[in-house]
């Protein structure tokens, strides 16, 4: 049977400050790549401009696009490495407006940060973790072996 769970240790802990107009998920990618993380955890708050949000669907991500000023209310991902071996994220974010009407969703590309972000990097050791493209979802997977 296929193991659907690894263990691992917690390495460095790494805090960043994201600067204004820096796009998100560029952001968070760079500093993942600084410190050489391959495996582990993040959380970011802090606010965006505008956001460009993911919803999975039938075998692709439709975008939603939400004008700013943005909170980010709660922001998390994970890194892995994809089958290169170059670092990759996936993070989901949710957002709230000025009413505090919250919107959540697959943090995309086109999300500026907009006074400043804090971001938080857990790295994973003893974890192999590899997101390679599955075939029924057309997504990339985390491949657990």
């Amino acid at each position: 049977m296929k193991t659907t769970m690894l263990k691992g240790q917690v390495g460095q802990v790494y805090v960043a400050r994201i600067l204004e107009g820096e796009d998100l998920p560029d952001a968070i990618l760079r500093r993942v790549r600084e410190g050489n993380v391959k495996a582990g955890f993040f959380v970011v708050i802090g606010s965006l401009k505008r956001a460009t949000l993911g919803y999975y669907k039938d075998g692709k991500y439709e975008n939603v696009e939400l004008e700013g000023p943005l909170e980010i209310a709660s922001g998390m991902g994970n890194i892995a490495v994809n089958e290169e071996g170059e670092p990759m994220i996936h993070a989901h974010i949710v957002v709230s407006d000025r009413k505090g009407e919250a919107f959540g969703g697959h943090l995309m590309k086109e999300s500026p940060v907009g006074a400043t972000a804090e971001l938080v990097i857990v790295e994973s050791l003893g974890l192999n973790l590899v997101r390679a493209q599955d075939e029924k979802t057309g997504l990339n997977l985390l491949r657990l072996d």
